[in-house]
């Protein structure tokens, strides 16, 4: 046997390597930088960065490391090496954080939230700012404020300021130009009315800038301002302007009161707490803006119960903070942090100034870290239960499923099918996988039906669907070898017969019924009526689910062919035309037709065309 220098090591075996990877190995740079490692498949399993890539690299495969288990996992699948080198280690931990979010390896940690929290959104980037409440944050010069656990929460924050100061409320963008007169709004004193151009920009960025202050945590600082405002309109007289200023005042007070005051000396930070075993990682955030307590929000971490938590809370920093909406000027952790220098120097890149990581040993804010590391618990121990009591339910929905079939075997695995389609046009197929009671969507198909008869058929359809499934297991392919214990197809008598048909011309013995729509309907192949499983059985719930994923999966495939179908032009299918040529033509002579009817000058004397293309248009169309 060759002498492999490098070796990947397993119980003391050593695993061959393919001899490109070897190569790459030994010309690996001693530079700062990225590395990517690759399966046989060619998909990114990993990113990691490094301040010597040559010496990072190549720790992976030395026979005397001590790897964690995940490692040794992950290093036998490695079949391919990239790198990428920069000039600082700070470009390197930029660059591993846009590579981790653009492949999402398998063996990285990887944040997840379970939940879409809403934001609080001020448009700075427009003449008018508007405030709007979203749960997607864009880099789009706009201010957000949040997350907000609570959605009825931020809908009264929402509801409050509209109320409290004269913003846009019908949430339109304005320029500032007289386009309308102005609405009701204007006459309650709700809206400075831009739409009407009586709006002053001065004025509104004013007023904008006090919701800044409020949504900021600074209500103390914005109550002041308002307070003075009010008692200078007593003093000019102003005794309308001094009554709305008053109002404001009192329902800002209202709301200050119900504020947690965490930090009298009015600091922002992000106080995290991480909490690990064998049931994951989760990491639990309070957001503390003007001192206090303003939110809280919990991320699940994938590979957490194996990594160290140094390793996890590192991980969890550089991605959360990646896209996160604001980078307060302090941060506090449970434990220190390998890389916190570099990445206090990056997140001083993000924020414009200097952040402090910290890690509090007494006092308040290590009483802090004390709470989110006990709610981060609460988080686990719920989600425990809930898988738990979820196990408990899908196991006792195949059992009843199994029962009042009479299967021979526990439906494990179930495949459903449904055909999508109008009138015949764009039909197609889906396949979906459930596995245990839980979709696994690694294993769905999607069918473009081939045979197109003159009128639609979906029975023949069905068929067709089934048999190339079939087909394809037969053939051997991995994708498709492993067999389902139950097939579900929508539909009625029909449907099941016509799947029955492909299963027999295929030489399968697998159970299938069919489950009607209208009366929620078990169709047996044995069996002359349908059967009618209790309305409140966990069986035919669990069907249900299964038959709906199935519909959902079909009809979103058939609106994509539908859409294509729709927006497609014969130009896209003439080699040489794209879509300036295509945009040209069609804005020079207005139709299809009048493109066929054009004579090879007329053509060839547009922008961009020639005489060869203007020929090869024609003869396509008129053909």
């Amino acid at each position: 046997m060759t002498t492999i220098p490098f070796g990947r090591f397993h119980r003391g075996i050593i695993n061959p390597m393919p001899t490109d990877l070897q190569a790459k190995l030994k010309t690996l740079p001693k530079q700062p930088g990225c590395y990517l490692f690759k399966d046989a498949q060619g998909s990114v399993i990993y990113v990691g960065k490094a301040v010597n890539l040559r010496q990072r690299v190549r720790s992976y495969f030395q026979k005397s490391a001590r790897q964690s288990p995940k490692v040794v996992r992950m290093v036998r699948r490695i079949a391919d090496l990239e790198w990428i080198v920069t000039d600082s280690e700070l470009e390197a931990l930029i660059l591993e954080c846009n590579l981790i979010k653009q492949h999402r390896p398998q063996y990285n940690v990887l944040m997840r939230d379970d939940k879409s929290y809403p934001y609080l959104c001020l448009t700075m980037h427009e003449k008018f700012p508007r405030l709007l409440v979203t749960r997607r944050v864009r880099k789009d010069g706009s201010r957000y404020f949040g997350p907000f656990t609570n959605s009825g929460a931020v809908w009264s924050t929402h509801q409050l300021l509209h109320r409290t100061f004269p913003l846009i409320p019908c949430g339109k963008v304005w320029s500032g130009e007289p386009v309308q007169r102005p609405c009701l709004y204007h006459s309650m004193g709700r809206c400075l009315a831009p739409c009407a151009g009586l709006a002053n920009p001065e004025a509104y960025r004013a007023i904008v800038q006090n919701v800044i202050l409020f949504l900021e945590g600074k209500g103390d600082d914005l109550f002041r301002q308002l307070e003075m405002q009010m008692h200078q309109a007593v003093e000019a007289l102003e005794f309308e302007r001094a009554a709305k200023l008053r109002d404001q005042i009192r329902a800002l007070q209202e709301v200050l009161q119900k504020q947690k005051v965490v930090h009298p000396e009015g600091i922002n930070e992000d106080v995290i707490a991480l909490v690990k075993d064998e049931r994951g990682a989760c990491v639990q955030m309070f957001f503390i803006r003007g001192g206090k307590l303003l939110g809280q929000r919990h991320f699940f971490l994938s590979e957490g119960a194996e990594d160290q938590p140094g390793v996890l809370m590192s991980e969890f920093l550089k991605q959360y903070y990646q896209d996160a909406p604001e980078v307060p000027e302090r941060i506090l952790l449970p434990y220190e942090v390998q890389e916190a220098r570099i990445i206090a120097q990056w997140l001083k890149q993000r924020r414009g100034s200097a952040v402090e990581i910290r890690v509090p040993h007494r006092g308040e804010d290590a009483r802090l870290i004390d709470m989110a590391a006990h709610n981060a618990e609460l988080v686990l121990q719920s989600l425990r239960q809930e898988r738990e009591q979820k196990a408990e339910w899908l196991e006792s929905a195949l059992l009843e499923l199994q029962e009042a079939l009479r299967l021979p075997t526990l439906p494990n695995r179930i495949e459903a099918y449904d055909i999508s389609h109008i009138q015949g046009i764009a039909p197609v197929g889906s396949m979906v996988v459930f596995e245990g009671g839980q979709p696994k969507k690694s294993d769905y198909r999607r069918f473009r039906i081939r045979w197109h008869p003159e009128s639609p058929d979906d029975f023949a359809m069905m068929r067709e669907v089934l048999t190339r499934r079939l087909r394809e297991a037969l053939e051997g392919d991995e994708k498709w070898r492993t067999l389902p214990d139950l097939i579900l197809i929508d539909g009625g008598r029909g449907q099941l017969n016509a799947g029955l048909e492909a299963l027999q011309a295929m030489g399968f013995q697998i159970p299938a019924i069919g489950l009607a729509k209208r009366h929620e309907l078990v169709i047996l192949p044995d069996e002359p009526e349908p059967v009618e499983l209790p309305r409140h059985s966990k069986a035919l719930h669990l069907l249900q689910r299964i038959r709906d994923e199935a519909h959902r999966f079909a009809l979103t495939y058939h609106r994509k062919l539908r859409d294509e179908r729709v927006h497609r032009s014969p130009l896209d299918e003439i080699p040489g035309i794209g879509p300036r040529r295509k945009k040209m033509l069609l804005r020079l002579f207005g139709s299809i037709e009048r493109i066929r009817q054009a004579s090879v000058e007329e053509l060839a004397s547009v922008p961009t065309m020639t005489r060869r293309l203007a020929e090869q248009v024609l003869s396509y169309l008129r053909d």
